[in-house]
């Protein structure tokens, strides 16, 4: 072990997970998310370290169907429960007074799929609308009368298995430095920051933190953004397999119905129960009604709030939105314009400077053998909790007010984009601070508000290519001496 092994098990013996990638060979054939893989290795893995491969891929065949399985048959043959771990989604049918459910991964729909009354309200503080994760027992029930053979779900429970200590995490943070503790972060997103090669590695710190960029709409609420990159960057992987409280368009057709709110079933859409909705190659989505759409997401992304109809909602969560960007054969973009090949509903002025911050993707590295993690790192569950968590924390942004200096003429919408983004790099890399004489302030300035203030430089510029009214000029933010 290396010494940022050593210190990662030392200081979070239960909460890290060794990670090589002939231990996760099991899984070749199912297609799982990244925190249920690390918590089957975490719960077959004995106190020496060594992983009972036999019991794990026993686990996944009596309670993870494979997608070749049929539950349905499974269920009216046996005629009795069955008890499986999988992703499914609840949609509430207020037409029928009927709570329903979807496993699309094992063609269970919406039509066949039923929660009885008891369950919901015994479990109403987990199921809500959209996609949950759990341990699901599922009946089959026969014709009879007029009622169709349908699927209940009659017990539930939720994929929890850790109870977080956000201050335990806090004080664990403590005893690494910076540079290591940027490290454990690039782990814990299964990536490997050892690899120091030019071309397809992490060779500079510069290159780590525009990587871990990508996790400031985990920790940060309302907080927008947008990356283009070339394909093969790994965007959608991070956004797709990192948390479970996240809700992915890729692509088709977007609604103000399924985002925001739905008027004729009178449900709220998915962005009040998700920390984040991403966007995935935005060049093909399609947006429903675009005009009605675009002013409800521009009050949206402004306030966190909006009104459908007569419904008001408001929602914490962020917009993520990830396209694809044509390079030149040096690498960089084709035009100055990022956002020309983008279909105009993101071409509006007014929307993109409601975007807090752009990631250069194409500054990344393309996803290769070297950078897969090697040793050990966070459990992917536990630190999705723990990112999850910091979302609440109110303190971090009075501590960047603190330490900052912003001049009295400065553009309100890009000061608030910089807090925002300043808290976010603060929250990730120096979470152990309560006030602002705890950190240094030219630390501050390297890792949380140099990055903020380039991010959102970049939306003020392509903004300026729109709207000749928009200057590049940017508010001369600075820490305070």
């Amino acid at each position: 072990m290396n010494p940022l092994d050593v210190k990662i098990c030392e200081y979070f013996p239960d909460e890290s997970v060794l990670k090589i990638k002939s231990r996760y060979n099991a899984f070749s054939s199912r297609n799982l998310p990244s925190f249920i893989k690390d918590w089957l290795i975490k719960k077959y893995t004995s106190s020496d370290g060594s992983l009972d491969v036999d019991g794990l891929i026993s686990f996944m065949d009596n309670h993870i169907p494979s997608k070749d399985e049929s539950i349905l048959v499974k269920l009216k043959t046996q005629k009795e429960p069955i008890k499986i771990l999988s992703r499914f989604n609840i949609q509430v049918d207020l037409k029928n007074d009927l709570f329903k459910f979807e496993i699309p991964d094992h063609g269970i729909s919406l039509n066949i799929g039923i929660i009885p009354d008891y369950v919901f309200k015994k479990h109403e503080k987990y199921l809500s609308d959209g996609e949950h994760w759990g341990v699901i027992t599922l009946v089959y029930v026969p014709p009879m009368g007029n009622v169709s053979g349908h699927v209940q779900l009659i017990d539930y429970k939720p994929f929890q298995p850790y109870q977080v200590d956000l201050e335990y995490f806090k004080s664990a943070r403590k005893n690494f430095t910076v540079y290591e503790w940027i490290d454990l972060l690039i782990r814990s997103m299964e990536y490997n920051p050892d690899n120091k090669d030019t071309q397809t590695g992490f060779s500079s710190i510069d290159r780590k933190l525009l990587f871990l960029s990508r996790l400031l709409i985990f920790v940060e609420p309302n907080l927008n953004l947008i990356e283009l990159a070339p394909k093969g960057t790994g965007k959608s992987y991070v956004f797709g397999n990192l948390s479970k409280y996240t809700w992915m368009f890729s692509g088709g057709v977007v609604s103000r119905a399924k985002l925001l709110y739905d008027i004729g079933r009178r449900t709220p859409g998915i962005i009040e129960n998700y920390d984040f909705v991403t966007f995935d190659e935005i060049e093909t989505i399609k947006f429903a009604n675009e005009d009605e759409l675009l002013g409800a997401l521009k009050n949206y992304l402004e306030s966190g709030r909006f009104t459908v109809a007569n419904y008001s909602g408001s929602s914490e969560a962020g917009l993520m939105m990830l396209g694809n960007i044509s390079l030149s054969p040096d690498w960089r973009p084709l035009s100055n314009r990022y956002f020309v090949s983008l279909p105009s509903f993101f071409q509006s002025s007014a929307l993109m400077d409601r975007i807090h911050g752009f990631i250069e993707g194409w500054k990344l590295i393309r996803l290769n053998q070297g950078l897969i993690v090697n040793g050990y790192t966070l459990n992917v569950e536990y630190f999705s909790e723990i990112l999850h968590k910091l979302r609440n924390c109110s303190h971090y942004s009075q501590i960047v007010s603190d330490l900052i200096q912003i001049p009295q003429n400065s553009d309100t919408r890009d000061v608030k984009a910089i807090i925002k983004l300043a808290t976010a790099y603060l929250k990730l890399l120096f979470p152990h601070v309560s006030n602002a004489s705890e950190i240094d302030k030219e630390e501050f300035d390297l890792f949380c508000l140099a990055p903020a203030i380039e991010k959102r430089k970049i939306i003020r510029e392509q903004r300026s290519f729109v709207d000749t009214e928009v200057t590049t000029e940017m508010p001369d933010i600075s820490v305070k001496a």
